[in-house]
């Protein structure tokens, strides 16, 4: 081979330049997406490697730097993830796309439709979407009279400690949509559960806001991966 070529010191690297052993699309014909492994699925996904990286060894290292977890994945920023030597903004983008898939797919119904009746349905409603990110985001979620939600509204998205809350703008999204009951939920990036002053006080303002529009407010759930804590189920609210 002629590396003196430019073309060929250039040229990327697909999956169809691999041995066959090492192609996850042919695997994936043969027997079905079910046998391949993560860093498989991702080098379908991204498709082309650069020269000296192939696609197959840039998903492998993606999921090695980052303990071979998805959820640890999930959690790199666009900064991060452009670090990453072989990722450009265009595989960037298709990484952040099917983490937000995953998420969509895990909150979908039948979640969706059925009466709020614990604090659990809550965690499970909002675990995906909230519970792994690097940042606060605080939520209120809206009830219908059947306990039912009838929308979910991120009222702020902050920095890993601190996110706004405004009573009032939480009040008006209530009303709008003609809600009997509101209930806060935001995450702890540091994957604590425990409430903080800040809490507390957010907590008992949107009480007092809500009982004065005569709205009842169900609860107030700090959601994290894994763990939860509710205002209500600790006698706090």
């Amino acid at each position: 081979m002629d590396y003196t070529n430019p073309e060929i010191k250039t040229k990327s690297l697909t999956v169809k330049d691999f041995d066959p052993d090492d192609q996850p699309r042919e695997k994936a014909e043969k027997m079905g997406c079910g046998v391949l492994s993560v860093p498989e699925l991702w080098a379908i996904i991204l498709r082309i490697g650069t020269p000296g990286n192939p696609i197959t060894e840039l998903c492998r290292s993606l999921m090695r730097d980052n303990g071979g977890k998805l959820h640890r994945l999930e959690r790199r920023t666009r900064k991060e993830l452009l670090a990453v030597k072989g990722i450009g903004m265009m595989k960037c983008i298709q990484i952040e796309a099917v983490m937000e898939l995953m998420k969509r797919y895990a909150a979908e119904e039948p979640l969706m439709e059925k009466p709020i009746t614990s604090s659990d349905n809550v965690f499970q409603r909002m675990r995906y979407k909230i519970g792994n990110l690097d940042h606060e985001e605080v939520w209120i979620l809206l009830l219908n009279r059947r306990n039912i939600v009838i929308k979910e509204v991120c009222m702020s998205s902050g920095t890993a400690t601190a996110s706004l809350f405004d009573v009032k703008i939480a009040i008006k999204h209530a009303l709008l949509e003609n809600a009997e009951g509101v209930i806060m939920t935001h995450n702890h990036p540091s994957g604590g559960t425990t409430p903080s002053a800040c809490d507390d006080k957010i907590t008992h303002d949107l009480k007092e806001a809500c009982k004065y529009m005569n709205l009842k407010m169900l609860d107030h759930i700090i959601v994290t991966e894994s763990a939860f804590y509710s205002y209500n189920d600790n006698g706090k609210l």
